[in-house]
């Protein structure tokens, strides 16, 4: 192999490198964000109160969650000394972060309007419930989630709307404000880059939206999790255990159906059509074997099918995802890029980088 085909070293700089980030963010949304800009190699300084970020008082397990690799810093961006000091920070980055309620960003200046007289070329990213212009009412995640309609299409239709077990908003808006983040530093230009809660989740029921906008149709909830529209797919109970199946076209229905001893329904119309009919043969056929073996049986097919596993089994299967920064053990970054081999370092203690 030449020098020029030999891969990076370990520790080889990210494609981030050299971006500067400044965070004023609370709990998930945010330093979620700006976590994953600094695994892809960004310098992130996290400016908290003196008394810290307030999910330092969750867990240190929670904290390291959502701040490996950045730096702290601490300033009281209420007085005239700590928007000095946020301003020769602002001077020297590419982008500053924030999700608070839009009245304390104006009132704090961590806006483009504030911070262009400092540095005309910052990103000024603001993560809230409803907009900067959208008031401050609350909107923590499952707040978000039960207003855009998650949770209403959300568990069993006999039962009571259901949350997902994780927070989807928070970790949505999170990406998207990285991504707006990054295509404005990519324009060249500053700006003020503006994204809510309440829009992303929103944008994510895509197709669902685009069902009730446009033809009237609007979500309802089904048995066992099942889609709208392909049939099936959805979860079934099993001799032992729960199975994830998706059928969402014809041949990967002839080939499950073929495995499965399932007769009938050949082509994507039909099974939509005789949706239950479908639903009881494929459950029948299911309950002769395990979750886990059904799940043996059909990968090889290339049928997209997965066994109900807890997150500690998941872990376990997936020794890879796990990664090690300082003291503690998390999941590391999804994103894979060739040649960038990720240094994750530990989340840092409270003004451990303060001057």
């Amino acid at each position: 192999m030449s020098a020029a085909e030999e891969p990076p070293a370990a520790g080889a700089p990210g494609p981030l490198a050299g971006i500067r980030i400044l965070e004023v963010g609370t709990m998930l949304a945010g330093p979620y964000a700006t976590m994953m800009l600094a695994d892809l190699g960004a310098e992130v300084t996290k400016i908290e109160p003196p008394t810290g970020e307030i999910s330092r008082q969750v867990s240190d397990t929670y904290f390291a969650s959502l701040n490996r690799g950045k730096r702290s810093i601490r300033l009281e961006l209420g007085t005239p000394e700590g928007r000095r000091k946020l301003h020769d920070l602002a001077a020297n980055s590419h982008a500053l972060l924030v999700n608070l309620k839009p009245s304390a960003i104006r009132r704090l200046g961590l806006t483009y309007d504030t911070l262009r007289a400092y540095n005309e070329k910052i990103v000024c990213v603001a993560i809230t419930g409803f907009g900067l212009d959208g008031g401050d009412d609350p909107a923590f995640d499952y707040i978000v989630q039960a207003a855009t309609g998650v949770a209403a299409m959300t568990g069993d239709p006999e039962g009571p709307p259901t949350l997902p077990g994780y927070s989807s908003a928070d970790n949505s808006t999170g990406l998207t404000a990285a991504l707006g983040l990054l295509a404005q530093i990519v324009s060249g230009r500053g700006g003020q880059v503006d994204v809510n809660l309440r829009d992303v989740m929103l944008s994510q029921l895509n197709y669902h939206a685009s069902a009730y906008l446009n033809t009237g149709t609007a979500p309802t909830r089904r048995p066992n999790g099942a889609h709208s529209y392909y049939v099936p797919a959805q979860m079934f109970p099993t001799a032992e255990g729960h199975l994830a199946l998706f059928i969402t076209h014809d041949g990967f229905w002839k080939t499950f159906a073929t495995e499965a001893s399932v007769d009938g329904f050949p082509t994507m119309a039909e099974r939509a059509e005789r949706r239950d009919e479908v639903l009881a043969a494929v459950t029948e056929a299911l309950a002769a074997d395990t979750a886990v073996n059904w799940e043996t049986r059909l990968r090889p097919l290339g049928i997209p099918a997965a066994a109900v596993r807890t997150l500690p089994e998941s872990l376990d299967t997936t020794p890879q995802s796990v990664i090690t920064a300082g003291d503690y053990r998390l999941v590391g970054s999804p994103i894979r890029i060739t040649g960038h081999h990720p240094v994750y370092g530990p989340p840092p203690s409270l003004g451990e980088h303060d001057s």
